[in-house]
């Protein structure tokens, strides 16, 4: 069978996307995958994977969007696939709509999050992206979301009367405890071993919540930030590692930049920490948990899944840096927590978000 992964840009499909592809192949399928050209595609073409470009755009512009949808178009026509499968709102739309109009057999969508739900535009603009969501669902014949929470906000608000929650996963054998890569980058940082580090891993922008967490961490004198993750070339608002960089944590904040050790920087670290104001099924508190960390997160959709509140981490209000700083402080001075928190979590991240299991579901789910 050939299939067409699509979705936005090179980021998505290195990190979202990608495991789910090795898994198809195994499976002896042809698979494709189809974004915005960059850099981090390197990594699927290095295994063998045939990435086709498409002119995807993360804003709303009708014009940019024309062109994707013809991309879109010439490619399915030429490659005629036997499944399209879908992902992220703007792409998937776009890639649904393409798929129906060249009559591919099989349409997927993979939902990693509503527009409507995620944004803070105007009325006008929440209930175009309703609308496209809604229209979407009337082109998918399987209909995928990451969490619960929106499968049953898809059932509930009829975009999609079969929606299932499949879940994300990450594979344990990679992110796990590792007191080896703990000492090995706590000096290759000058970190010293006793000293608690803060780690938070997402992209820089604002919705993750970097400003509340650089005011809450001037709050949490006994530990160290480190930032890991930058800013895409598609995102749009403040520059965060400048809001972070003027927060006033000298040299008890280290802003590491995109990394591909991201396993090991979390077993270097003690407690992990995302203050978003918005979230899908967040990779990065799996990755955390399977790590042994314990996850301060906000009370939200996604994190709201995956975090017990006071068992394997704490909850907090968004945009509250005083809540957030009374948590970090909590688990930054009492280690016997973070550990009970960090075994606790690790074991349901075993249990919920092994990558395997949730590839295997998804496969099944799509028919393949």
């Amino acid at each position: 069978m050939k299939i067409i992964e699509i979705t936005n840009v090179d980021f998505s499909l290195r990190h979202f996307v990608l495991p789910l592809m090795r898994a198809l192949r195994a499976r002896g399928h042809d698979v494709i995958g189809a974004c915005a050209d960059g850099p981090l595609l390197n990594a699927a073409r290095d295994e063998g994977f045939r990435i086709i470009p498409v002119p995807f755009a993360r804003r709303f512009s009708p014009f940019v969007h024309w062109r994707a949808f013809r991309a879109l178009v010439h490619v399915l026509r030429k490659e005629r696939p036997d499944l399209v499968h879908a992902h992220q709102p703007i792409s998937g739309f776009l890639a649904r709509l393409a798929a129906r109009w060249v009559r591919v057999p099989r349409v997927a969508f993979t939902c990693h999050g509503f527009l409507f739900a995620n944004t803070d535009g105007s009325w006008p603009q929440r209930s175009i992206f309703f609308v496209m969501e809604w229209l979407g669902g009337r082109m998918t014949d399987v209909f995928l979301t990451v969490s619960h929470k929106q499968a049953a906000d898809a059932r509930r608000l009829r975009i999609a009367r079969t929606a299932v929650a499949v879940g994300n996963g990450r594979d344990p054998a990679i992110f796990h405890p590792d007191p080896t890569a703990r000492a090995r980058i706590r000096t290759e940082l000058g970190t010293p071993a006793d000293r608690v580090v803060v780690i938070a891993v997402s992209r820089l922008v604002e919705a993750k919540g970097y400003q509340e967490l650089g005011a809450a961490m001037r709050d949490v004198p006994g530990a160290e930030l480190w930032v890991v993750g930058e800013r895409l070339a598609s995102d749009r608002g403040k520059d965060m590692e400048e809001a972070l960089l003027g927060a006033g944590l000298g040299s008890r904040l280290r802003v590491l930049g995109y990394r591909s050790d991201v396993a090991g920087l979390l077993a270097a670290a003690d407690v992990f920490v995302l203050p978003s104001y918005s979230e899908g099924l967040p990779m990065s508190v799996i990755e955390a948990m399977l790590c042994g960390l314990p996850v301060v997160a906000t009370d939200i959709p996604g994190p709201r899944e995956q975090v017990v509140m006071n068992a394997t981490g704490v909850l907090v209000p968004p945009r509250e840096a005083a809540h957030l700083a009374a948590a970090l402080n909590q688990l930054a001075g009492d280690p016997a927590i973070r550990t009970a928190m960090g075994r606790a979590g690790r074991a349901r991240a075993l249990e919920l978000y092994n990558e395997a299991k949730v590839l295997q579901r998804t496969m099944d789910l799509l028919g393949v």
